[in-house]
């Protein structure tokens, strides 16, 4: 009964070894005899011992930081860009059976292809359009790690670094395009504030008081304010007064005389003037 001992713990030895257990996550390429023969998982599965071999992967999703890579841009701009890739294993009987290490593969592939996608086109594009980098950058991804067994999920630009150069003259720039923004809206302010002027004048030549109400009115605002001195702006009409001096219709008005000549002290004129046609014909008559 003794002789018996011995095997029954080789039995209960190899049935341990060949017993696994996989999680959900994980599945595992059974390998018998070096030939494969499927993946198996998740759960218990049993494993022939010495004749079988398996090899766990994991059916997670990756988080692949891809590394700075110096890129010259289309428009020849020299730049540094680092990504992050999110990838996961849907065949694993290709990722092991199609390529060594998928992990170190699919790293080189976004290496590569990061830097390719980004020298193709040009700095503005990468700052203001990234969506479409990324987008770009997966889909190549996609189509050489798809014999691998390999699904990538999502590509991100995660850090762009620029020159010195480049950052002071992008900040030039914008600078610039803030400055021809307000120039344009205070032109636009302007063109507003002729046209209410204008408006304002028309009101103003149709109804002459309403400018003496804003002179009456400006002189209250000015004497509102506490100041030593006291401007009062005098009419233009008033200061040209002084240069023209009184029109002839006006002094005639003053002293009750028409400012139009009747005829008959038109025609004494006339004849008084020696120029004149009449007092030509008179000196003639009395030669």
């Amino acid at each position: 009964m003794f002789g018996f001992i011995p095997l029954i713990v080789i039995v209960v030895f190899l049935l341990m070894a060949s017993l696994r257990v996989l999680n959900e996550y994980e599945r595992g390429v059974v390998f018998r005899l070096g030939r494969i023969i499927g993946a198996k998982g998740p759960g218990l599965i049993l494993l022939f011992p010495i004749i079988d071999r398996m090899t766990k992967v994991s059916l997670r999703t990756f988080a692949l930081d891809v590394p700075h890579q110096d890129v010259i841009t289309k428009d020849n701009v020299s730049i540094k860009v680092n990504a992050v890739v999110y990838f996961r294993v849907a065949e694993p009987i290709k990722a092991i059976l199609e390529v060594e290490d998928y992990m170190y593969a699919t790293s080189q592939i976004c290496q590569t292809t990061l830097r390719s996608v980004c020298g193709g086109v040009e700095l503005d594009e990468i700052l203001a359009h990234r969506d479409k980098v990324n987008e770009q950058v997966q889909t190549i991804l996609d189509t050489h790690t798809g014999p691998w067994g390999i699904k990538v999920a999502n590509v991100e630009l995660k850090y762009i670094d620029l020159p010195q150069e480049m950052q002071r003259a992008m900040a030039k720039q914008a600078e610039a395009e803030r400055e021809r923004r307000a120039k344009i809206i205070n032109a636009e302010g302007e063109f507003q504030a002729s046209a209410r002027l204008a408006e304002a004048a028309e009101i103003i030549s149709a109804r002459p008081e309403a400018m003496q109400l804003r002179y009456l009115q400006t002189i209250r605002e000015m004497a509102s304010e506490s100041q030593a001195t006291t401007i009062l702006p005098i009419p233009l009409d008033f200061i040209r007064s002084f240069f023209h001096g009184p029109s002839h219709a006006a002094v005639a008005t003053a002293y009750g005389q028409s400012a139009v000549p009747s005829a008959k002290a038109r025609d004494v004129q006339r004849n008084d003037d020696p120029a004149s046609p009449g007092a030509v014909e008179a000196s003639r008559n009395d030669a």
